[in-house]
């Protein structure tokens, strides 16, 4: 089994909010197939008591703090995690908890696997019979990456974009969960997560579009309001449900602003970091919309 790690991520200052972000492949040790935030957990409630026999995940603190619980069977680590630039890696077959979690606390999970409850296990002593036992190693088959070759843009308009509701497991002692996979809850594989926080009362935030990048945004905690421009029409969405989010279609010019004190703004992603997809000129922006 590989060991649990704290991993660093990408923190980039600035007045106007902080930014940090995660990648396939990259600060993320495998690729994401599955994305999930745990929110609104009442004080003195412990979250997971599982382990996972072939999946793989990645835990972010978006906003307050809570400790994991990592056991192998032989040996129990505790990490806590209260900055939103770091995440831990869990192995697959560990048995994980949560726990501590503190006011206000968001827990962002990535998964390698789509969910499948044969994956499971519940119970702690079924745990170590697991884990003693002689099995066999499981090999997952999945599909190669998608590559995606662009032949020709296409121009979506404002109207092309909406809120997309999401489930919210509800619990009254336990808390809320949210959860979206490639291909069925999300219409994009997500190969990139990012989350503005600490941003200051009137400061606004994005002005740019990208040329091919889908995007979900998420107020998981607090509001604010993003508003979209086609180059002709502008339409606002008021974002405010840490289970409802906001699809982007590509070629869209955005801008965030009002944001509420302790809002954070998470963004799921359909490519990495690329500087040449940014267009952070309107007038660019316009161009581009123009072009045949």
């Amino acid at each position: 089994m590989d060991n649990p790690r704290i991993i660093e991520l990408p923190k980039f200052l600035d007045e106007r909010g902080n930014l940090s972000f995660a990648e396939n492949n990259n600060q993320i040790p495998f690729t994401i197939k599955r994305t999930y935030w745990l929110y609104d957990v009442p004080g003195g409630i412990n979250r997971g008591g599982h382990a996972e026999k072939n999946n793989e995940e990645f835990i972010i603190a978006m906003s307050g703090s809570f400790d994991i619980t990592v056991d192998d069977g032989v040996e129990t680590h505790t990490f806590t995690l209260n900055r939103s630039y770091y995440g831990l890696y869990i192995p697959k077959g560990a048995w994980r908890e949560i726990k501590n979690f503190s006011t206000n606390a968001i827990a962002l999970e990535f998964g390698s696997i789509p969910y499948d409850e044969k994956d499971y296990i519940r119970d702690y002593n079924d745990f170590l019979v697991y884990i003693k036992s002689e099995h066999k190693k499981v090999f997952i088959s999945t599909e190669a990456e998608k590559k995606t070759v662009v032949t020709q843009i296409q121009k979506y308009n404002v109207f092309d974009c909406s809120i997309i509701e999401f489930d919210k497991h509800h619990s009254n002692r336990k808390g809320n969960l949210t959860v979206v996979e490639n291909g069925k809850t999300l219409p994009f594989d997500v190969k990139r997560a990012y989350y503005l926080y600490d941003v200051p009362g009137g400061e606004s935030r994005g002005s740019h579009a990208h040329r091919h990048l889908e995007q979900l945004m998420v107020a998981v905690s607090g509001s604010f309001t993003v508003t979209l421009s086609d180059g002709k029409c502008k339409r606002s969405f008021t974002l405010n449900r840490p289970y409802q989010g906001l699809y982007i279609r590509p070629g869209l010019w955005r801008d965030l602003d009002d944001f509420s004190s302790g809002s954070v703004c998470m963004v799921l992603a359909s490519e990495v970091y690329q500087t040449e997809d940014y267009i952070r000129d309107y007038d660019e922006f316009i161009k581009f919309r123009n072009e045949d």
